[in-house]
């Protein structure tokens, strides 16, 4: 029987679609915002639509607003900081020539995830889910490259921006976890939603000052492009909104693993939508990607 505890895969799921269909957004809105406006639109439109999540969830579930403990607050600015630190170094290699090496390095955030659950919360993983994690890295890692990319992999730079922003939102995985599981005396669905209104609330203010310090012409811009914003930041938020509630029920790694099905959607889309042949390749990834899946689920 299906358990409760059982729902951080379709929550997972659910979550990779949105994210795939909140970055294409954010994709067309990088010409007119630049990078850092774009990257502001998931936290500054997506803010006001966690609170209605939040007011919605509190209404259904009876749940008091809760009053989080100490320990809340350095695990939630541990994920949110984080955050935007991986979306900055990300940012930075999409502009750097080894942009297909370092998003190869950045597919190692499961591994790290997986690593840091185990050091900071005593996340239990089996064998076999260490297993499916690496064999759908790996996966991920074959499918993403492309040929005559491996020139790169000795160059210092990318291997340091991947790694380094594959470790940032690793951490950022794990601390929005940690502060999921200490908020007391609540529902799971409650604890996951007050914890993305903080989260989504911290990071409007860092980003938004920032802004207002360095480009407050790129804030103006965003406020004239309203329309396409809120449908963003609508869809960035409902996406955040079942990543949590995946956090709040299984280990971190486990949901960052299972979210490498992204990779299988944006591979459909070109199959099917654009008719882009598969190579061999990205076939044998791609069923690395599904073994280790089915592995992650099995364990």
């Amino acid at each position: 029987m299906f358990s409760i505890a059982a729902l951080w895969i379709p929550f997972t799921l659910v979550a990779a679609l949105g994210q795939v269909a909140r970055n294409a957004m954010q994709r067309q809105l990088t010409g007119p915002l630049g990078t850092w406006g774009a990257t502001n639109i998931r936290f500054l439109f997506g803010f006001p639509f966690s609170l209605v999540f939040f007011a919605v969830v509190i209404v259904a579930t009876g749940d008091a607003v809760p009053w989080p403990t100490a320990a809340f607050w350095p695990w939630l600015l541990l994920g949110a900081l984080s955050q935007i630190l991986g979306t900055g170094l990300m940012l930075a290699a999409m502009n750097d020539r080894s942009f297909v090496v370092t998003t190869a390095y950045l597919k190692t955030e499961a591994i790290q995830t997986a690593i840091f659950g185990f050091v900071f919360l005593g996340d239990h993983l089996t064998w076999l889910k260490v297993t499916a994690i690496l064999i759908a890295t790996l996966g991920v890692v074959i499918t993403a490259l492309r040929p005559g990319g491996d020139k790169s992999f000795t160059d210092l730079k990318p291997t340091l921006q991947g790694l380094v922003a594959a470790a940032a939102f690793a951490l950022s995985a794990v601390g929005f976890r940690g502060a999921i599981i200490v908020v007391p005396d609540v529902s799971f669905v409650t604890a996951a939603s007050y914890t993305l209104v903080a989260a989504l609330g911290v990071q409007t203010l860092v980003l938004t000052i920032y802004l207002l310090a360095r480009a407050p012409k790129v804030l103006r811009d965003i406020l004239q492009l309203w329309k396409p914003s809120m449908l963003a930041g609508f869809t960035g938020a409902l996406a955040s909104q079942f990543w949590f509630l995946a956090f709040a029920l299984t280990a971190a790694a486990n949901v960052r693993t299972l979210a490498l099905v992204e990779v299988l959607f944006a591979q459909a889309v070109a199959y099917f939508s654009f008719k882009q042949p598969l190579l061999p390749r990205e076939l044998f990834g791609i069923a690395l990607i599904v073994v280790g899946v089915a592995l992650l689920i099995a364990g």
